[in-house]
């Protein structure tokens, strides 16, 4: 499955990058895009600057981890060492008795001798045999690693929840739109035929003057609709990193996956949170990661053994070199550093019991979230339901009214202000819709699986 969305997301940001480098290369038209909502999670999840700034993050706590592991490794090294020297024979502090007769061997006051040239050339090696405090370092870097990437596949289903958001609101904002649309045909439709009317003396004046404020009414919120819409596609572009100027065409709709959605039980869903959450996964593996701090502070008590050695050739001169070599073992035992390592153990102590309290927390706040999120959209399912049928009869009220206009018996104030009941019936559709949609994301993300949306 993990490779499938890897290729399925490379295969979606080529697509991207060939329409918007297309673009860029001279086409008039700018590139278009057919997007889904579960592509817009997965796309976020993959390039938008959080994640990525995530991942690195995650790169950078396994680049410590071989840190880490360099304490257990040999190290190498090897240097040349060329040196002159001159000493005071004063300084020796030994004295050489002179033999009877003959003059000292020094100057009792001292003298300069030298100078004394050497050439050192030498390769070193050390290497930790037992160090049980390396290796709990080691592991206690792992679990910290493993930490890490649980937290950028957090921030990856953060960035996915805004996307879908965006999405969604992008979704409302199209529909808007629609709606708008269909309120300035029906003004304009109505509109034509108190003209009509007039001009065939059976309408007046008032007629054509409340359709002209109608349609003048509708355009106006045509206008502001489209505004509406332009700036939420603005924002989709850029929760998904996306350079300006791509347009997105949504293939959802406020409408899709809108009804007879199964869902599992509350307490299925709880434990999949619990089990799937990268925020409640990256907490536990903060627990792990202080445990194994905690067992590497206290493994310092322990001895450690150690290798060094060394061989090289040493002389005046490179004329004449002579091998030299020094080997030794070495046992260390820590006995007392000022109680600095019980308050170590203090510290690491506190640390996991902090980290403890988070993952409760987190793991309360799951069951939460799921419980709203499925109160949510049980809410909006009988309000779309509610919102539907007064559409429907907002729609048969039009239909009546303009009948009746139509015939010449009434004016057309009931036309209008069946329209205005139309629009606000639309209104309340796309209330409800939205509000459903933005559910079943809510629930996503209180499971662990915006990014597995369709």
């Amino acid at each position: 499955m993990t490779e499938i969305f890897d290729l399925r997301i490379r295969l979606l940001t080529a697509a991207l990058m060939i329409a918007v480098a297309g673009s860029r290369a001279g086409a008039q038209q700018a590139p278009s895009v057919p997007l889904s909502l579960g592509d817009a999670a997965r796309l976020a999840a993959h390039q938008s600057a959080s994640a990525q700034g995530a991942r690195l993050r995650a790169d950078e706590a396994q680049a410590r981890v071989r840190q880490r592991r360099a304490d257990l490794l040999p190290t190498l090294s090897s240097s040349v060492h060329q040196a002159g020297f001159t000493f005071n024979t004063a300084t020796l502090g030994i004295d050489f008795p002179p033999v009877p007769g003959q003059p000292p061997l020094f100057d009792p006051r001292g003298q300069v001798e030298g100078p004394v040239n050497t050439l050192d050339v030498r390769g070193r090696v050390q290497q930790n045999l037992l160090d049980f405090g390396a290796l709990g370092r080691v592991r206690s870097a792992q679990a910290s690693a493993r930490s890490s990437s649980a937290d950028a596949d957090a921030t990856a289903e953060q960035a996915a929840t805004v996307a879908t958001t965006a999405y969604v609101r992008a979704m409302r904002a199209d529909a808007d739109l629609r709606a708008r649309q269909a309120d300035t045909l029906l003004a304009t439709e109505l509109l034509r035929i108190a003209q009509a009317q007039l001009q065939a003396g059976t309408g007046v004046g008032l007629d054509v003057t409340r359709a002209r404020a109608q349609l003048a009414a509708t355009r106006a919120s045509l206008i502001g609709s489209r505004n509406a819409r332009d700036h939420a596609h603005l924002d989709l572009l850029r929760s998904l990193a996306l350079p300006l100027g791509t347009e997105i065409v949504l293939t959802d709709s406020l409408s899709s996956s809108a009804a007879g959605e199964p869902l599992a039980d509350e307490a299925t869903l709880v434990a999949e949170a619990i089990r799937a959450r990268p925020d409640i996964l990256a907490e536990e593996q903060r627990v792990r990661a202080g445990q194994q701090g905690l067992s590497a502070i206290k493994a310092e008590r322990l001895p450690t053994l150690g290798l060094v050695a060394d061989d090289g050739v040493i002389g005046k001169n490179g004329g004449k070199l002579l091998n030299t070599y020094t080997w030794g073992l070495q046992v260390s035992l820590p006995i007392f550093d000022g109680f600095k390592r019980e308050a170590r153990v203090q510290e690491q102590q506190s640390v996991i019991k902090e980290a403890e309290i988070r993952r409760h927390d987190l793991e309360q706040q799951a069951q939460v979230d799921v419980r709203g999120a499925l109160l949510d959209l049980s809410a909006a399912r009988e309000q779309l339901d509610a919102a539907h049928e007064r559409l429907t009869l907002a729609e048969q009220e039009v239909s009546q009214a303009r009948d009746r206009f139509n015939a010449g018996v009434a004016g057309n104030a009931d036309v209008v202000n069946a329209s205005l009941g139309l629009t606000a019936s639309r209104t309340l559709v796309n209330d409800a819709a939205t509000a459903y949609q933005l559910a079943r994301v809510s629930l996503a993300h209180a499971t662990g699986s915006v990014t597995k949306l369709r």
